[in-house]
C-alpha cells in the first residue's frame, strides 16, 4: 500500500501537490481561521439583527430589513470587492476617523466582508426560527410570569436554536466553500495556495483535484460536527429504548 502512494506521489504529475504540502497545509489553516473568526462574528451579529428585524418598531426594522435585503441580493464577490476598492474612494474620510490602516488590508477586508455577508443569512434563518416557536409555548411562559429578555433566554431562543441549527449548517458550509474568493484579493488561502502553484507547474487537474478533495474533506467533517451538536441539543426528543417485558408477578 505504501509503495503504490510513494509511487503516485513520485509521478511527475502529482510532484507539484507533493512538493508543495507546507503550502497547501498553511493555506488550510489560513481558510479555517477566516471561516471561524467569520463565522463567530457573524453570529454575534445576527442575534440582534434578528430581533430587530421581527420588532413591532420600524425604525429598527426597516434599516435592518434593507440591509439583509442587500447582502442577500448581491454576490458575495461584488461585495468583496466594494469593501477592498471601493473603500480607497473615501480614503480621506476614513482616514480621519482612524479605519484606513484596517481597510487597506485584505486579510481584514476579507473578514469583514464574510462577516457582513453571513450575519444577514444567519438573521434570516434566526428570525423564521424564532417566528416558529410555538405560540402556545410563549403564552404558557408568560402565564408563569415570563416576559421580555427572561422569555426569549429560557424559551423562545433555545427552541429557536435547535430549529434554525439545520439551516445554520448549510450556511456555515456556504460560507466556508465562500472563502476560495478571498484569493482574488491577494489572500493565500487554499485556493489562492492553488492558483500560485498552477500558474508555475501548469497541472490544472491534479492540484485542483487536490484543492477539491481537501475541501470536500473539511465540509464533511463540519457536517458531521454539526450533525453531533444537533443530537445533543434535540436529546430529550430522541425515541427512548424499548423497555423489556416486566417479569410476571408472583404468586
Amino acid at each position: 500500500m505504501m509503495e503504490s502512494l510513494d509511487l503516485l506521489f513520485a509521478d511527475t504529475r502529482f510532484a507539484p501537490v507533493w512538493n508543495n504540502l507546507d503550502r497547501f497545509l498553511w493555506g488550510t489553516l489560513l481558510t479555517i481561521e477566516i471561516t471561524a473568526l467569520s463565522v463567530a462574528l457573524g453570529l454575534v451579529l445576527a442575534l440582534p439583527l434578528a430581533l430587530a428585524r421581527i420588532s413591532a418598531n420600524p425604525l429598527l426594522r426597516w434599516p435592518v430589513y434593507g440591509y439583509i435585503f442587500y447582502f442577500r441580493g448581491t454576490p458575495l464577490l461584488v461585495q468583496l470587492f466594494l469593501v477592498y476598492y471601493g473603500s480607497g474612494q473615501f480614503r480621506d474620510f476614513f482616514e480621519d476617523i482612524g479605519v484606513w490602516r484596517l481597510l487597506r488590508e485584505p486579510y481584514f477586508c476579507a473578514i469583514l466582508t464574510l462577516t457582513l455577508n453571513t450575519a444577514a443569512y444567519t438573521a434570516e434563518i434566526l428570525r423564521g426560527a424564532i417566528q416558529a416557536v410555538p405560540f402556545g409555548e410563549v403564552e404558557a411562559a408568560r402565564a408563569y410570569g415570563m416576559s421580555g429578555f427572561r422569555l426569549y433566554r429560557r424559551i423562545v431562543l433555545p427552541k429557536a436554536i435547535r430549529m434554525a441549527l439545520p439551516a445554520y449548517t448549510n450556511e456555515v458550509v456556504f460560507l466556508f466553500q465562500a472563502t476560495s474568493l478571498v484569493s482574488i484579493i491577494t489572500l493565500m488561502d487554499l485556493t489562492g495556495v492553488g492558483r500560485v502553484i498552477i500558474s508555475r507547474s501548469f497541472r490544472t487537474f491534479e492540484v485542483w483535484f487536490f484543492v477539491g478533495a481537501i475541501y470536500c474533506a473539511i465540509t464533511y467533517l463540519m457536517i458531521w460536527l454539526f450533525n453531533k451538536l444537533e443530537h445533543r441539543l434535540s436529546g430529550h426528543l430522541r425515541d427512548r429504548p424499548a423497555e423489556g417485558p416486566k417479569p410476571a408477578p408472583a404468586e
